[in-house]
């Protein structure tokens, strides 16, 4: 039986929470994620270890107002261990009060229940946008 629904779900809440310790917890040990784009901004890039992500997510975070970001999510598609997330996430730059909106896509991966593979794809030319102005 397939996790992978209920892990991707889970994944998702923990997210909107800004639970990073709920969401470090949902992570195999060696992982393969990516968010390509912008190297200018401070959270793109690969991360192979677990203990990696806490760090990654306070970090994107610090950047955004609290309580300004939004999520919505359009679609999700299950197949096996796979899934792909369709979604949008609108932000606010905190250090200079810009809001920006991108469309994303996320593809996890769930092995033993636990998340081994997390890809995201959105604009970060938008967001490199919105951080310099």
């Amino acid at each position: 039986m397939s996790h992978t629904p209920e892990v991707v779900q889970t994944y998702l809440q923990k997210v909107g929470e800004q639970d990073v310790d709920g969401i470090v917890a949902l992570f195999a040990d060696d992982i393969d994620w990516l968010v390509p784009g912008d190297p200018a901004l401070p959270w793109i890039g690969a991360r192979h270890r677990r203990d990696e992500l806490a760090d990654y997510f306070r970090t994107l975070w610090s950047h955004f107002v609290a309580g300004q970001s939004r999520v919505e999510l359009g679609k999700i598609v299950i197949d096996g261990p796979d899934a792909v997330v369709l979604a949008s996430f609108d932000h606010v730059v905190a250090r200079n009060g810009r809001p920006f909106h991108t469309e994303v896509a996320m593809h996890v991966t769930v092995a033993d229940g636990r998340i081994t593979v997390m890809h995201l794809y959105e604009d970060t030319h938008i967001v490199s946008q919105a951080m310099a102005a």
